[in-house]
């Protein structure tokens, strides 16, 4: 089958989804009856109060990130850790990714944006971004969103230095797996 064929089918097939799947959630809660519509309404509420009580963290995050880029410490930072990472395999272009992406994901996508931008999206800092980007998460707004609205958690001095290293894996495995596979 010629690509540009499977490229319209797919796109074709694509407008249908979300419509069927709010057509399949309407039949389920027609089914359901009273308990459906009572179940969401009871989801909605929860899912607001959370909402609600995030927002002095998500807050705090927001500010301190920008005052954190703002005056100039995420270069810094990264010109000062560049002779490390070149020596673990890291493209020097990587690092303010890397200062980002545990903090803040609009903050990544932007630094990620700037850097495909700048070096091509074949290049290989370009390749260990995308890894990079896929398959990390923003560590301290993750941690932040489960452990402020989670009702009942109160252990959590590992979370955060388990996620760290996790972060740090990706990097490595990301720079490691695009230069022997790219």
């Amino acid at each position: 089958m010629p690509e540009e064929r499977r490229s319209g089918m797919i796109e074709k097939a694509a407008i249908f989804v979300l419509p069927g799947v709010i057509l399949l959630g309407a039949i389920l809660m027609i089914r359901l009856g009273k308990r459906g519509g009572e179940a969401f309404v009871r989801g909605a509420r929860s899912g607001l109060s959370t909402t609600v009580s995030l927002i002095p963290a998500m807050l705090m995050l927001t500010v301190g990130l920008s005052m954190f880029t703002a005056s100039g410490a995420v270069d810094w930072l990264a010109h000062s850790l560049s002779s490390v990472c070149g020596a673990l395999g890291i493209p020097s272009e990587l690092l303010p990714l890397i200062v980002t992406r545990p903090v803040s994901g609009s903050a990544s996508t932007a630094t990620f944006a700037d850097l495909i931008a700048a070096h091509g999206a074949d290049s290989p800092a370009g390749l260990a971004a995308s890894v990079m980007m896929g398959s990390s998460d923003t560590l301290i707004y993750v941690i932040s969103v489960y452990f402020t609205g989670a009702k009942g958690v109160r252990s959590t001095r590992h979370a955060f230095p388990v996620a760290a290293i996790v972060m740090v894996i990706c990097v490595l495995l990301s720079c490691y797996l695009c230069r022997v596979l790219l």
